[in-house]
């Protein structure tokens, strides 16, 4: 057995998170964004603005609370490459998942003041990959199960009437991992067989900031710029278990770790965005976001025993900057009701001969709906939906060798999202 094998699962730590963003970027933080294509930094929404820009959050003149959920459901195909053309008779189905990234927010301020703080706590990494049992990509990945919870402090400051500062410190406050894969191994009597390894572990807690500017030159025109810092996500004594392997010196001392260290860059986002009001009832937005994906030049492990007689070892990711553009609008049918729709297109930082199973990335569409119904003054719900299709994605074995980036799966992918989401605020 081959380290490269752990190194695939291992990049599974944050990246089985790229269901609804490029890379392993999830953008699910605001109910009425989601209904709009995610679209948020020129525009002053609602208090999940700390999250999209948080010099916009100045200019929410309401105080209140609001939490939000939404079901990530992927649904993917994987067809080997020497397995024809046909998917309907030669694929392999991704078992059937359901995440459930949330938001929640607070936002506090005079009513007539010049500022505004607030908390935010947010899910921007979370999935639940499981592959059918006797896939061709086993010894790569077989399953995988994330969860993070970031906590943003904000404040945001009206300099004047028409332009706003503000800025939060981004808390890394939880993180958890666990994957699996098979292994090939060889018993003592020279028959090959399939043992199974296990990582899991923690992340430390990290701190980064997020910070925006809002500038609203006339009624009808709105500006924003925000920036995500980068943060490093760093797992130090996760669990190693091994399972199924063959009892003999040799494999105890080839399959020893018990633990292991490991850092993945959580790129920093640069993120422009346009508001447009023609009229009252009616708003548009339009944002870009351009993602430092180059910061993930690759993934290196450290075990705390030889796994395969090495201790350590890196695999190549080498992702590219990639654009995201949005473009969504909201129209106030009538005084409760508003309604919703957007669109996505979203390029990918990987490289062709360079995807992994738990990021079979590709460039995506994705479209959008959405509303919201108010209940007097107080109290109202938001409901949004996405349908994200990813371009089908193939690489072949010899760009993998090309590459020199044997350690993962040759074939194609096709994906499929479906993300529904609902939403309740109070204001007070």
């Amino acid at each position: 057995m081959h380290l490269k094998f752990l190194l695939i699962a291992g990049g599974a730590l944050l990246s089985a998170t790229a269901v609804q963003a490029g890379g392993f970027q999830v953008t699910l933080a605001g109910q009425k964004n989601n209904g709009m294509g995610g679209v948020g930094t020129g525009l002053a929404l609602d208090h999940a603005a700390m999250f999209y820009n948080p010099g916009a959050l100045a200019m929410v003149r309401e105080r209140g609370v609001q939490i939000g959920v939404n079901a990530t459901m992927a649904r993917q195909a994987f067809r080997a490459e020497a397995a024809g053309t046909n998917y309907d008779t030669n694929q392999r189905q991704l078992d059937n998942t359901v995440t459930t990234p949330f938001n929640l927010y607070a936002g506090f301020g005079p009513t007539e003041g010049k500022w505004r703080a607030g908390i935010a706590v947010y899910t921007p990494f979370g999935s639940k990959l499981d592959y059918a049992d006797g896939w061709e990509g086993r010894f790569s990945l077989t399953e995988i199960d994330l969860a993070s919870i970031f906590v943003q402090p904000t404040a945001s400051y009206a300099i004047t009437d028409k332009l706003s500062v503000g800025a939060g410190l981004v808390i890394f406050a939880y993180g958890a991992v666990n994957l699996q894969r098979d292994i090939p191994v060889q018993s003592p009597n020279g028959a090959g067989q399939f043992g199974h390894i296990e990582l899991d572990g923690k992340a430390d807690t990290k701190i980064g900031y997020n910070a925006g500017v809002y500038f609203k030159p006339t009624d009808k025109l709105s500006l924003g710029l925000s920036y995500r810092s980068k943060i490093d996500a760093v797992v130090k004594g996760g669990d190693v278990t091994f399972t199924n392997l063959p009892s003999s010196p040799l494999i105890a001392s080839n399959f020893g770790a018990t633990k292991f260290d490991v850092l993945l860059p959580l790129p920093a986002t640069f993120n422009l965005g346009i508001g447009v009001t023609p009229t009252e009832k009616l708003t548009v937005g339009f944002d870009v976001n351009y993602t430092q994906w180059s910061e993930y030049e690759k993934l290196e492990f450290t075990f705390d025993q030889p796994v395969a007689g090495a201790t350590t070892s890196s695999s190549v990711r080498d992702y590219e900057n990639s654009f995201t553009f949005r473009l969504g609008g909201q129209y106030q049918l009538m005084d409760a009701l508003t309604l919703r729709a957007g669109g996505i297109y979203d390029i990918s930082p990987v490289k062709d001969g360079y995807v992994t199973p738990e990021t079979p990335d590709a460039n995506r569409v994705g479209v959008s709906a959405g509303l919201s119904y108010k209940f007097g003054e107080k109290f109202g719900i938001d409901l949004s939906g996405q349908f994200v299709s990813l371009q089908e994605r193939t690489q072949t074995q010899q760009q993998l060798i090309d590459n020199n980036v044997t350690d993962r799966v040759a074939g194609t992918y096709k994906t499929s999202i479906v993300i529904p989401g609902i939403g309740l605020n109070y204001n007070f």
